[in-house]
């Protein structure tokens, strides 16, 4: 089975990352809390290499980015080059506009990725992209998720824990789905507060991450990811919190 390793994802510290100066003394907040791995998101445009350097000198390793479908359609080989500087491994798009979330346009992003994904592919790079709960409704029985992996072989999927349950799904069983083409996940947790759904800290929720550990290691995850949208503590202390419960499951850093 597959040694997980945790990581954060950035965008849970948007607001932290407004500009060069801020994502610098951000990303020496999280070298210390613990984390080795990041994904970038969320972040302030910079140099990538002047990121990479900050990155470097406090022993981070960005795994992957949020890119936008037009830049990786549009754009792909100045993404492929950004990424290149980095030492990245993949390349995961965030989610679509909405005109495309219907059966007819996932078709067409799979035919538009199809298009990128040898060069990208060619470059040691991967394609992946990450859900939310719209991609769990059906056309003739098929989620909107199932038609853009069927419809482009060579992609991965970057599974969202919270927003797989969202979605009225499994978690589990969506990562197991996609064996082998589930490299990172992002782990988010799901909790209730006054009837809300909320974003705890991994672990302080009501997922169940022993099942969801499992699950990864047998799908071949390799990254972790934590992200909390807006989350239910302070920041930084949510971010530690959630890096000290997912030791305990194992996990390492």
């Amino acid at each position: 089975m597959a040694k997980l390793v945790a990581g954060l994802q950035m965008y849970t510290l948007r607001d932290f990352c407004k500009t060069p100066e801020d994502i610098a003394k951000t990303l020496e907040k999280v070298s210390k809390i613990g984390y080795k791995v990041i994904q970038i998101s969320g972040m302030a445009p910079m140099d990538p290499k002047e990121l990479k350097k900050i990155l470097d000198d406090n022993g981070l390793y960005a795994c992957s980015s949020h890119t936008g479908y037009q830049e990786i359609v549009n754009e792909i080989g100045k993404v492929i080059d950004q990424h290149k500087i980095l030492g990245c491994e993949g390349i995961i798009c965030p989610g679509l506009p909405g005109e495309f979330h219907n059966k007819e346009g996932y078709i067409k992003v799979a035919k538009d990725f199809e298009k990128v994904i040898i060069k990208i592919k060619e470059n040691g790079l991967i394609l992946g992209y990450h859900n939310h709960g719209i991609e769990f409704e059906r056309y003739d029985g098929k989620t909107g998720l199932e038609i853009l992996m069927e419809n482009c072989s060579g992609l991965e999927v970057e599974i969202d824990t919270y927003w797989v349950q969202y979605g009225g799904g499994d978690p589990c069983f969506w990562i197991e789905k996609f064996s082998g083409r589930v490299s990172e996940t992002h782990f988010k947790d799901m909790g209730i507060i006054k009837n809300s759904q909320v974003m705890p800290p991994i672990g302080e929720g009501n997922l169940n991450w022993g099942k969801i550990v499992k699950a990864c290691k047998k799908a071949k995850v390799k990254y972790c990811l934590v992200e909390m949208d807006n989350p239910t503590i302070e920041h930084f202390e949510a971010v530690k919190l959630s890096i000290e419960n997912m030791k305990k499951f194992g996990i390492k850093t």
